[in-house]
C-alpha cells in the first residue's frame, strides 16, 4: 500500500501545480486578460495533461489500491480516496479530444457572454449555448448509472445525493409557504423615504465602503484580492491566496455592498479551513450549497440584519454625506430588506430570491431532457418570469444573460443557491443557542461569527460530505422549516402581517 500511496501523493503533486495553472488563467480571463487574447493552445495542453494524470494507468491502479484498504487509512484520506475513485471513473468515461475541446470552448465563451450582455443580444452567444448544451446532454448520458440519470447526474456533482425528487420537494414547499405571503406583501410600502437610493454614488466612494467592510469581515490583503469583473465571483488557490471580484453601479450602491459581503463569506470559508486539510486534496468548501450558505449567511442574516446597519451606518454616512443627509440606521435596514418582485437575481430580497432559482432550475431541466432548445432560453424566461414573479422582462440583458453560470458550464450550479440559503437558516438557528449573534455583530467585528463558524463548518474543508457537516453543526438533518419559519418571520414583522 505504500508504495501506492507514494503514487497517490506523487501525481496529486502534479495535479495540483496543474489546478493552480487553470486557477491563473481562469482569473486572468475574469479580470484583466484583454478581450482578443488567444491562448487556447497553451490551456488546452494544461486540460490534456491534467486529464492524461487522472487516467493513467499507474495512477488509476494506486487509487483502487488505497481504496480497497481505506478502512487502514485515516479518516480526511479515506474521505479523499472515496472522492478520487469517483472522480477517475468519471473522468475516464469522458473521451479526451471532447473533454480538451469543451474546456476551450469555455474559455472562448467568456468574452463573447460580455459582449452579448452588454448588447442585451441573446444572438451573439448562442451558438455557444447550443454548444455547452450539447456536450451536456452527452455528458450525462457518459455518466448515467442505475440510480443516476439526465439531470440527476449534474445536480449530484454540485451536491451530493440530491435530485430532481429531492429538489421538486423543496421548490414546492417553497412554493407553498412563501408565495402567499408574497402575495401579501407584493404592493405594500415601507414607512421610509428611499429617494437617497436614486442618487449618484461614485466607484472610488464606492470602493472606500468596500475596503471598510474587508476589515468588519476580516478579508486581510496579507491573503486576498478583489478586483472587478462583469459578474462578481470569487475564486483562489487555498487558504492563503483567496480572490474576489465586484462590480460597481453608481444608481445601486448597496448592490457593491452585497455583493462584497457575499463573495467574502465564500471567501471567508476558504480561508478557515484547517492547515492540514487545506495541504491535501480535501482543501476548498465541501460542496456548493455549503458554500453558499455561508454567502448568504453573511450577506443576508449578517448583512441585512438591523444591528449590522446601526453599527456600520455612520462609515458609509461619512464616505457619502451629502447623499445620506436626513437619513437613518433605520431606512438603510429597511432598504436592504424590502420586498418585492424585481428582474435581477444578485439584487433580489431574502423572499423573492427562491423565486429566482426556481426560474433557472426549470430551464434546465428542460434544456437537459430536451424539451427545450437553446434557442429557446430567452423565451422561457421571459415566460416563467412573468408566471413566477409577474413581471415582463425588458431585454436580454436584465433577462437570461444577467448571470454567467451557463457560460461557464454550471448547469446544477443554481439551485444550491436556494437549498444554501436553507442551509443558512438552519445554521444561524444553531449559532443562536450558543451565541448572542445581535451582540457579536454588535462589536463592530465579524470574528466571533467566524470562529463559530471555523469551528463547526470551515475547517473540516471537503473532508467530509456536507450532511455531515450540516449535522455536527446543527445536531439534525437538513430541514426546510427553518428557512420558511425565518423568512415568514423576519417579512411578517417588517411588513406588519400576522406571522
Amino acid at each position: 500500500m505504500q508504495k501506492s500511496l507514494d503514487i497517490y501523493n506523487e501525481t496529486n503533486r502534479k495535479l495540483k501545480a496543474l489546478a493552480y495553472c487553470g486557477f491563473l488563467s481562469g482569473w486572468d480571463i475574469n479580470t484583466e486578460m484583454p478581450p482578443k487574447a488567444d491562448h487556447e493552445e497553451e490551456l488546452s495542453a494544461l486540460s490534456e495533461m491534467s486529464y492524461t494524470l487522472q487516467t493513467s494507468d499507474e495512477y488509476s491502479a494506486a487509487v483502487d489500491d488505497l481504496y480497497a484498504h481505506r478502512d487502514e487509512l485515516s479518516g480526511v484520506l479515506k474521505h479523499e480516496i472515496e472522492a478520487a475513485v469517483l472522480s477517475k471513473q468519471k473522468l475516464k468515461k469522458v473521451p479526451m479530444d471532447e473533454y480538451v475541446e469543451y474546456g476551450a470552448l469555455l474559455n472562448r465563451f467568456y468574452n463573447v457572454y460580455v459582449e452579448a450582455k452588454n448588447k442585451s443580444d441573446f444572438a451573439l452567444a448562442l451558438p455557444y449555448y447550443e454548444k455547452v448544451v450539447e456536450f451536456k446532454r452527452k455528458y450525462v448520458l457518459w455518466q448515467q448509472t442505475d440510480e443516476l440519470s439526465g439531470y440527476d447526474v449534474l445536480l449530484d456533482e454540485f451536491e451530493k445525493g440530491t435530485s430532481r425528487k429531492q429538489y421538486d420537494e423543496f421548490f414546492a414547499l417553497l412554493k407553498e409557504k412563501l408565495v402567499p405571503l408574497i402575495k401579501k406583501i407584493n404592493g405594500k410600502k415601507l414607512p421610509f423615504d428611499d429617494s437617497f437610493n436614486k442618487k449618484y454614488y461614485s466607484e472610488e466612494g464606492q470602493k472606500r465602503f468596500q475596503e471598510y467592510l474587508r476589515g468588519v469581515v476580516g478579508f486581510t490583503p496579507d491573503h486576498t484580492v478583489v478586483k472587478e469583473s462583469e459578474h462578481p465571483f470569487t475564486s483562489g488557490y487555498g487558504k492563503t491566496d483567496v480572490r474576489i471580484t465586484n462590480h460597481f453601479y453608481a444608481d445601486n450602491f448597496l448592490s457593491s455592498v452585497y455583493s462584497a459581503i457575499h463573495e467574502m463569506g465564500h471567501g471567508m470559508y476558504e480561508m478557515q479551513v484547517s492547515d492540514e486539510v487545506d495541504k491535501t486534496m480535501s482543501g476548498g468548501g465541501a460542496s456548493m450549497a455549503m458554500h453558499e450558505s455561508q454567502s448568504r449567511f453573511l450577506e443576508n442574516i449578517i448583512g441585512r440584519s438591523k444591528s449590522f446597519w446601526e453599527t456600520h451606518f455612520e462609515k458609509l454616512k461619512e464616505i457619502f454625506p451629502e447623499n445620506l443627509d436626513g437619513v437613518t440606521a433605520n431606512d438603510l435596514y429597511l432598504l436592504s430588506n424590502r420586498a418585492e418582485c424585481s428582474l435581477v437575481r444578485t439584487e433580489a430580497d431574502e423572499l423573492t430570491y427562491s423565486l429566482h432559482i426556481m426560474v433557472r432550475y426549470e430551464i434546465e431541466k428542460g434544456l437537459l431532457n430536451g424539451q427545450i432548445e437553446a434557442k429557446d432560453i430567452p423565451s422561457e424566461w421571459n415566460r416563467l418570469y412573468k408566471e413566477y414573479l409577474g413581471i415582463d422582462v425588458p431585454s436580454d440583458k436584465e433577462g437570461c444573460l444577467q448571470d454567467v453560470h451557463w457560460a461557464c458550464g454550471d448547469f446544477g450550479y443554481f439551485p444550491t443557491y436556494a437549498l444554501g440559503s436553507a442551509y443558512a437558516s438552519q445554521i444561524y438557528h444553531a449559532m443562536q443557542k450558543d451565541l448572542d449573534v445581535d451582540a457579536e455583530i454588535r462589536t463592530g467585528s465579524f470574528s466571533g461569527i467566524e470562529k463559530w463558524l471555523a469551528e463547526k463548518i470551515h475547517r473540516f474543508g471537503a473532508s467530509k460530505d456536507p450532511k455531515d457537516i450540516l449535522f455536527y453543526a446543527t445536531g439534525e438533518e437538513f430541514n426546510p422549516n427553518y428557512y420558511i419559519d425565518y423568512l415568514v418571520g423576519k417579512y411578517s414583522k417588517l411588513y406588519g402581517l400576522d406571522a
